[in-house]
């Protein structure tokens, strides 16, 4: 069989979510267990791999998604305490109270906040969140939409404290084999997967820095009164500003403490430093921008409801410190056990191993107080008592929780499973490479030494089609890494690539939009909120491209597999 017929047979899996998902408009809870079996079907019948094989894979990945839904679960969980006990109403009056400046409130609210949250809990939470805030606020109901939209690029990558790269790049990989090449070499794994970090950092703050632009000039082109790019360029140097505040101190760490903090940081960080310098005047034009009157909106920018932020939830005795403080304990307790040695011992001793499964020589381990999930129900449990909160209240919250986690958990079933497959499958009867090495074999070959530039908009293509930065990752990290072996290229940096554009994707995910737009009853305008946010994703992808290009040609950035391939 050619080369390229293996590689069509090796890209069926992702052909066919495409098909079902964007072309069929299929929903994901349908079109992943389909997509599922064909995996599975050219794995053993293709692949020649065996149903053994296939079905360790399978519970393989099963492990992976009881991880994953533990953090997903914490996410929401915290946020919904929040929203319960009147926190996040309380962080709305705060907000609104720094500027009346439109451009200003997006840089807050929707570039440093949902920064923040992104960083903290992830998986779409920061449309959820400040879509609905800048609607409650005065701002159109699809302007919201779109911004929130914008939100998740840079601080994606480090999303949930850093799942995309913990769990995505970790598991999307073949970190065992890579590992142990890497051990013959007197490298690791750990300071492979840092470099792939530290790399991925630098270049989002690299091409992040202009998102606050972008979500300003966009704003006022399309939803201002006088339909200009000029009002929004008038705030350039103090959209720079806001940039640089979150984006240096992302990268920083990073480069120097790892994938679980940037976008939390860099929020801590920004925050406090854009709002005092708002306030002062710093860098601000003398007029102030707004929107037209309400009453000259067309009618489709308008919200089908009344937004009210849990106003009946809001406690007069709640300061804006104690409605913060849920968020910077998980902050703080999410870096202590990532770099003390006793409290990274004290929450990896509770460990829930499965090695050999069915003899295969595939394994997980879940640590349960380590995963985020664990901080993050902890940080929930101190809410409840500092908040005051009562039975009811946190009742509702667990409740509300549980839905979004059963949602997604009934996806992920199908997708990791399937994920785990595609990465498992070298080892087979047909003595053939894995599915994903295979694909880049075929792709070095065709598309060649100009690939680089391409590496971040096949990651957005994998967030387009999944909805998640998480399993664009964990689908193409392999594929990524095996075209950068076979052009000879730092394998490191064009997973970095990988996971840069996979973050860029996630503007343009058709689910996200949907959900975003759910927030704020603004339903049947998706398209529209498409044709906008494809705008920043281009420029995200391309300059990225235009970097990897940079790093590996004229850098010369290297990793040591390279001395191997």
């Amino acid at each position: 069989m050619s080369l390229g017929l293996l590689a069509f047979f090796a890209a069926l899996p992702l052909i066919s979510a495409g098909l079902l998902l964007v072309g069929f408009r299929m929903p994901a809870k349908k079109a992943m267990p389909i997509v599922y079996v064909i995996t599975s079907l050219v794995a053993i019948f293709v692949w020649d791999v065996s149903f053994n094989r296939v079905l360790a894979s399978s519970i393989q990945g099963l492990l992976i998604t009881i991880a994953v839904l533990w953090i997903i679960f914490g996410a929401i969980l915290l946020l919904n305490t929040l929203k319960h006990s009147g926190a996040i109403a309380v962080i709305r009056k705060g907000f609104n109270n720094v500027s009346p400046d439109r451009r200003i409130q997006v840089i807050i609210i929707a570039w440093l906040f949902g920064s923040f949250i992104e960083g903290a809990s992830g998986f779409g939470t920061p449309a959820a969140i400040a879509a609905p805030l800048m609607v409650a606020i005065g701002f159109p109901a699809m302007a919201a939409v779109m911004i929130g939209m914008m939100i998740q690029s840079t601080p994606v990558s480090f999303g949930a404290v850093g799942t995309p790269i913990l769990i995505g790049v970790n598991k999307g990989l073949d970190s065992e084999g890579i590992g142990k090449t890497l051990l013959d070499m007197g490298s690791n794994w750990d300071t492979y997967l840092q470099a792939i970090t530290s790399e991925v950092a630098i270049v989002h703050a690299t091409v992040g820095t202009l998102i606050p632009l972008f979500m300003i000039v966009m704003m006022t082109r399309f939803f201002g009164k006088n339909r200009s790019w000029t009002e929004g360029l008038s705030i350039l140097p103090f959209a720079i500003f806001g940039g640089i505040s979150f984006t240096i101190p992302y990268a920083l760490t990073g480069v120097f403490l790892g994938a679980e903090f940037p976008s939390i940081i860099g929020a801590l960080v920004g925050m406090p430093i854009v709002v005092l310098a708002a306030k002062s005047g710093f860098l601000i034009p003398k007029n102030t921008w707004d929107f037209a009157p309400r009453e000259e909106w067309p009618v489709h920018w308008v919200s089908q409801f009344e937004i009210k932020m849990d106003a009946m939830n809001e406690k007069i005795d709640m300061s804006l410190t104690k409605a913060w403080i849920p968020y910077v304990l998980v902050a703080a307790i999410l870096v202590l056990t990532r770099v003390s040695d006793t409290a990274k011992a004290f929450t990896k001793s509770i460990v829930i191993p499965f090695k050999d499964i069915l003899g295969e020589g595939l394994g997980y381990s879940i640590v349960p107080l380590y995963l985020p999930g664990g901080i993050l129900a902890f940080v929930v449990l101190i809410t409840f008592f500092l908040h005051k909160m009562t039975m009811k209240e946190m009742s509702a919250s667990i409740g509300e929780s549980s839905k979004v986690m059963l949602g997604a958990g009934f996806v992920l079933v199908f997708t990791i499973p399937l994920v785990r497959i595609l990465i498992n499958s070298g080892v087979n009867g047909a003595d053939l490479a894995s599915m994903p090495v295979v694909m880049a074999d075929w792709v070095a070959a065709t598309v060649g030494d100009i690939y680089p530039l391409f590496a971040p908009m096949v990651g957005a293509l994998g967030a387009f089609i999944a909805g998640s930065n998480t399993v664009s990752n964990m689908m193409l990290s392999q594929f990524q890494f095996g075209v950068a072996g076979a052009l000879g290229l730092s394998t490191a940096f064009m997973v970095a690539l990988q996971a840069v554009g996979a973050a860029a994707g996630n503007m343009i995910a058709i689910h996200n939009v949907v959900a975003a737009s759910a927030t704020v009853g603004l339903l049947g305008q998706e398209g529209e909120t498409l044709r906008r946010t494809i705008i920043p994703t281009i420029y995200y992808c391309l300059l990225a491209g235009i970097i990897g290009l940079i790093g590996m040609y004229t850098l010369g950035l290297t990793d040591p597999l390279m001395k191997t391939m």
